[in-house]
């Protein structure tokens, strides 16, 4: 009876830190399909809010992307834990984070290069890259043959002010408007202004252009600040792309499907 009772004492232990997250051990996925090392970010946060663009057709390239099966964000352990406490801060100020992308396969890498050297799809160039030839995707370095995505510690999100407000709806075709346009001009994110929309092939989206205005200046500073804190580090030319510093697989690229 004494041993069963101390099994059940470790179990309770056990689910209590699974629960809360105040364990310093690391929270293992639920899922078995995962590789080691990787989990869903609703696993260890459920209140981040999650817009997966590649799974739909509101992209750069305009429809869904190789690999993505389900809207969900999947990070190695470390970066996802690193995430919940940027969220744990930003809730005290009434905000929270919105991931847009996350893990990304190998294969849906491939296939923006595959997209980006047939230069007669220029479908979402009027929102995406206005101002960028396509010939000069690769040498402007917005595409890649490689991504930090693939190797689960980097992804790409933005802040939502608390109670979230509506998020408008993309439709396959609509009008499109360039993504370097103010605020509310541009396609309605309801995520706080940045200067210009996700996913925008422009100079105006590096994280330091002076050109952008005050607000929008002091909104980057501020995630780049919190981001910072908590481990991560920015890529200069996208305001919104960041990696956890103490990547868990520096030098390997994954290809699971996001299932």
């Amino acid at each position: 009876m004494f041993t069963q009772k101390i099994k059940m004492y470790f179990l309770i232990i056990f689910f209590f830190h699974f629960l809360c997250g105040c364990s310093s051990m690391h929270i293992r996925s639920l899922n078995p399909n995962l590789p080691d090392g990787f989990l869903y970010l609703d696993e260890v946060d459920v209140s981040i809010i999650q817009e997966m663009r590649y799974v739909g057709n509101h992209n750069f390239i305009g429809k869904p992307i190789p690999g993505y099966h389900v809207p969900r964000c999947i990070l190695t352990i470390e970066s996802a834990e690193g995430l919940a406490k940027v969220q744990a801060e930003l809730k005290q100020y009434s905000m929270s984070l919105k991931v847009y992308d996350c893990y990304r396969p190998q294969r849906a890498v491939d296939s923006f290069v595959i997209w980006a050297k047939d230069i007669r799809d220029t479908k979402m160039k009027k929102e995406f890259y206005p101002r960028v030839d396509k010939t000069n995707l690769f040498k402007d370095g917005y595409i890649a043959e490689k991504s930090g995505h693939s190797r689960g510690s980097t992804m790409d999100l933005t802040i939502v002010p608390l109670p979230v407000p509506r998020q408008a709806k993309y439709n396959d075709g609509e009008h499109l408007m360039e993504c370097f346009l103010p605020v509310d001009r541009r396609f309605e994110d309801n995520g706080i202004d940045f200067g210009t929309g996700f996913d925008c092939f422009d100079p105006l989206a590096h994280t330091a252009n002076p050109e952008v205005g005050a607000v929008q200046k002091r909104n980057r500073l501020m995630l780049k600040s919190i981001m910072e804190k908590n481990g991560f580090k920015n890529l200069e030319e996208e305001w919104w792309h960041y990696t956890f510093k103490k990547e868990a697989f520096p030098d390997q690229y994954f290809d699971f499907e996001v299932r």
